[in-house]
């Protein structure tokens, strides 16, 4: 830290927030149907119900660390060293793809906003798995805080986390 941040103090502890992936409801975290997600065993979780859309955007710029080859999971690296898993449906890997179409590839630079996985909602609901969209943050321990807003509805445009850097 050099002279003039440890007198005057450092704006790195601002707080980071994330946009929603997709336009939908927050439900509570415990309606995943699955107990990885639902107990929080990756890391902080929300639970996401999409609308008709069928996209998932990026919440934030970053990197693509990980597109899935069944392109139905995401996993991003933000610009402030954020790691984000976004993965769409519950036991959606067993679809092997279908229904699912990647629309970035894995190192691949992205901005908020830009889509990334498009998704069939009728081929999710006709194999009979959940259309729930689980958004883990993976290194949440890294931060001094990461909180996520309450269920309600959202779109793109909204804030749905918040992390706090850990003081220097």
């Amino acid at each position: 830290m050099g002279f003039l941040s440890k007198l005057f103090g450092s704006n790195q502890n601002t707080s980071i927030t994330l946009k929603s992936p997709l336009n939908g409801e927050i439900l509570e975290t415990k309606e995943i149907p699955d107990p990885t997600f639902s107990d929080q065993v990756l890391g902080p979780t929300l639970c996401l119900k999409p609308d008709e859309d069928g996209t998932i955007y990026s919440p934030c710029d970053g990197v693509i660390t990980q597109i899935f080859k069944t392109a139905h999971a995401v996993t991003i690296t933000s610009k402030d060293k954020v790691e984000i898993l976004i993965h769409v449906g519950i036991n959606t890997v067993d679809l092997k793809g279908n229904g699912f179409e990647a629309l970035v590839k894995d190192d691949e630079e992205v901005k908020t906003g830009q889509p990334l996985i498009k998704f069939d909602q009728k081929v999710i609901a006709d194999a009979g798995f959940s259309n729930l969209v689980p958004v883990v943050i993976c290194n949440a321990m890294e931060f001094e805080d990461c909180s996520f807003v309450g269920p309600r509805q959202i779109s793109t445009a909204d804030d749905i986390c918040t992390l706090i850097p850990h003081k220097e």
